[in-house]
C-alpha cells in the first residue's frame, strides 16, 4: 500500500470516527422579534390607533418585516433539524402573509369579492386560522408553558376579533387588540430569553410543559 493510500485510509477512518458537528443556532432570534413587530402593528390597528379607513396601516410591516422574518426563521429551523420550530414559524409565515393579502385584496378589489361579502370573507379567514392555531396550541402542550400561553392568547385574540366582526362590535374587536398586546408581552419574554442565552447568559424560566 502506498503512502497516498495510507493517508486516504487514515482520513476516511477519522471522518467515520468523528462525524462533523451539526450546525447550531437559534431561529427564534429572527423569528420572534419579526413576529412581535407585526403583532404590535396589528394591535394598534385593532385598538383604534388609526381610523378604520386606514386598516391597511399595518400591512407594510407585516408584508415585509414579519412575513420575511418568519420565512427566514422557518427555513433556518428546518436546516438545523428543528422540525417543531420550523413548523411554528412556517405556520405564522402563512398567517401573516395571507393577512396582508386579505387586507390588500379587499381594499383594492383584487379577488372579485363584493363589498357585501367582505365580512364573510374576513370571518372565513379568521375561522380557518383559528382552527389551525388551536391545533398548534394543543400540539404545544409538550413545550415549555410560555409557548402554550403565547398560542392560547393568539387563539383568544382571533376569537374576539372574529366575534367583533360578526357582531359589528368595535368594543369586542378592540378587546381582541388588547389581547394582542398581551401575547406581545409573552413573546417579548421569549425573545429576551433567546437573546440572553445567545449572549452567554442563563436561560430564563419558561414554565414546565403541561403535558409530559
Amino acid at each position: 500500500m502506498t503512502d497516498t493510500d495510507d493517508r486516504v485510509l487514515a482520513r476516511s477512518e477519522a471522518e467515520t470516527a468523528s462525524p462533523p458537528a451539526p450546525p447550531v443556532g437559534n431561529p427564534a432570534l429572527i423569528g420572534v422579534p419579526t413576529f412581535l413587530v407585526g403583532s404590535i402593528a396589528l394591535g394598534l390597528v385593532l385598538t383604534g390607533y388609526v381610523p378604520a379607513a386606514a386598516a391597511g396601516a399595518s400591512v407594510p410591516i407585516i408584508m415585509t418585516a414579519t412575513g420575511f422574518g418568519q420565512s427566514v426563521a422557518a427555513v433556518w429551523a428546518a436546516r438545523l433539524g428543528q422540525n417543531a420550530v420550523a413548523a411554528i414559524f412556517g405556520i405564522f409565515t402563512g398567517f401573516w402573509t395571507s393577512y396582508a393579502a386579505l387586507v390588500l385584496g379587499l381594499t383594492h378589489g383584487w379577488f372579485g369579492i363584493a363589498a357585501a361579502d367582505a365580512v364573510r370573507t374576513q370571518q372565513l379567514f379568521l375561522w380557518s386560522w383559528l382552527a389551525v392555531i388551536v391545533l398548534l396550541t394543543l400540539a404545544s402542550l409538550r413545550l415549555p408553558a410560555a409557548f402554550t400561553l403565547l398560542f392560547g392568547l393568539i387563539d383568544l385574540a382571533l376569537l374576539l376579533v372574529l366575534i367583533g366582526i360578526g357582531m359589528g362590535s368595535s368594543a369586542v374587536t378592540i378587546a381582541g387588540g388588547w389581547v394582542v398586546f398581551c401575547f406581545v408581552l409573552v413573546g417579548a419574554y421569549i425573545f429576551v430569553d433567546a437573546m440572553n442565552q445567545a449572549t452567554g447568559g442563563r436561560a430564563l424560566p419558561m414554565g414546565a410543559p403541561l403535558l409530559h
